[in-house]
């Protein structure tokens, strides 16, 4: 057989145009100006068999470098973790897989119930009262906290540091526009946030200060010493965090922080060429009605019976602008699933066993690239990342990592001009001894 699907006929053709009364294609497309449309066939291939389609595009795929064909150190927001394999037996069940927003509750229990495990493992990790259904990734999770702090406080300035993923901070930048919001960015001293120049900046007008925690470079934010700043403002506090880190550091809900974001990919998300991810938003009691996207709760039935069903925020509420606090009213929930499943099949003690192998893990490549004459950028500790100058392109020496099987850390000349020749080199827990030890052997050779 050639084709997997059915193709449309010509008859079907001729029968869909008789119905909407035209008698050729060209007379369908008569509204759009000539001048508009392309006016030649598609620089296409002729169409061919699906087993020529396959091979060719099996061919093609083959030639991409991929973790499976290369070691990674490569992360900045995207990692390449341990996925246990329960993960995929689960999420692939059609009654996850193809599941709809679960708006009738007596026939979407499973789906409310995934939720709100979701929503109940993330509480745990970042020590905080009530978490969401998901959002879209951990940039707009971010933005969305800016603009709620905005609304929260009716001031119209934030403060977000320079150690926060650049990505993100370009989110904000688009959120903020829309709603006149100014953000002011706060430079970095030794890969940390520059407090002294926070301090300079904080004033009546702050709506909210946005850290990253670890930070874009790995490092390990003085949480406490930022909330010490805030103890006398009105400024809420905003936290983007890995939340794998936060199997091993202090949850930001320790230090008083007022929302946590982030993405949930390091558990149970395959890089998968960036993206879709799962964006989770944490935050107080105080705040449960402000939070955009959804929220899943649990009660009891008639009969005493646990149940779960979607609460505080209506459909409506998003159909209606005036009355909508985001214009986020969906959420990953299949990712959020494979999360789930990945938090739950690792358990407790796993879970922080794997946040210790990546700072561990981290430690040892410090270390060794010390040994072998490349400098480490930055002092103090850090979580999974890491900077180090190689004293050329990075991109370049990337080319020549490619050759011998690795795949390089983020060339951070991309996001600042002035940290030409910097490598940001992600380490995680399925990192060998080995792997470390030939790849810093392979960038010492080319740094020497």
């Amino acid at each position: 057989m050639e084709f997997r699907y059915l193709p449309m006929t010509e008859s079907d053709k001729k029968e869909m145009m008789e119905k909407v009364g035209i008698t050729s294609t060209e007379e369908l497309f008569s509204d759009i100006p000539k001048k508009v449309r392309l006016n030649r066939d598609l620089a296409l291939k002729k169409p061919t068999s699906e087993f020529q389609l396959m091979k060719e595009l099996t061919q093609l795929a083959s030639k991409n470098v991929n973790t499976k064909t290369h070691t990674s150190f490569l992360g900045a927001g995207v990692y390449d973790h341990y996925i246990p394999s329960i993960v995929d037996h689960v999420i692939s069940r059609s009654e996850f897989y193809t599941a709809y927003t679960p708006y009738q509750p007596e026939i979407s229990q499973g789906e409310l119930q995934a939720i709100f495990e979701f929503q109940t493992m993330i509480c745990e990790l970042t020590g905080m009262d009530i978490a969401n259904s998901s959002m879209y990734d951990g940039p707009t999770a971010l933005a969305e906290a800016t603009n709620l702090s905005a609304a929260q406080t009716k001031r119209k300035k934030v403060i977000v540091s320079k150690t926060v993923h650049p990505e993100s901070r370009a989110v904000i930048h688009s959120y903020a526009k829309g709603q006149g919001i100014e953000v002011i960015e706060i430079d970095h001293k030794d890969g940390l946030t520059d407090l002294e120049q926070l301090r300079e900046q904080l004033t009546d007008e702050i709506a909210s200060v946005v850290i990253q925690y670890p930070n874009f470079f790995g490092q390990i934010e003085p949480l406490a010493k930022v909330q010490e700043m805030l103890a006398d403002q009105k400024a809420m506090f905003v936290v983007s965090s890995n939340p794998l880190a936060l199997g091993y550091l202090t949850p930001p809900g320790e230090f008083g922080v007022d929302i946590v974001v982030g993405d949930s990919q390091v558990f149970g998300i395959p890089a998968q060429f960036g993206g879709p991810h799962c964006g989770y938003f944490a935050t107080t009691k105080k705040l449960m009605r402000k939070v955009p996207g959804r929220l899943v709760g649990q009660t009891v039935d008639e009969d005493g019976k646990r149940g779960f069903v979607l609460t505080l925020q209506a459909r409506e509420q998003h159909i209606r602008r005036d009355k909508a606090t985001s214009n986020i009213c969906s959420n990953q929930a299949l990712n959020a699933l494979a999360s789930s499943v990945a938090m739950s099949s690792l358990g407790k003690q796993g879970l922080k066993q794997m946040a210790w192998l990546n700072m561990q893990k981290t430690h040892y490549a410090k270390q060794k690239f010390e040994e072998a004459g490349v400098s480490v950028v930055f002092s103090g500790p850090s979580f999974n990342e890491f900077v180090v100058d190689v004293k050329q392109s990075v991109s370049e020496l990337n080319q020549a990592l490619l050759s011998k099987g690795f795949i390089g850390g983020y060339d951070l000349e991309l996001m600042d001009p002035t940290m030409s020749g910097y490598m940001l080199v992600a380490v995680t827990e399925i990192r060998s001894k080995d792997e470390i030890d030939a790849f810093v052997e392979e960038v010492g050779v080319h740094v020497g």
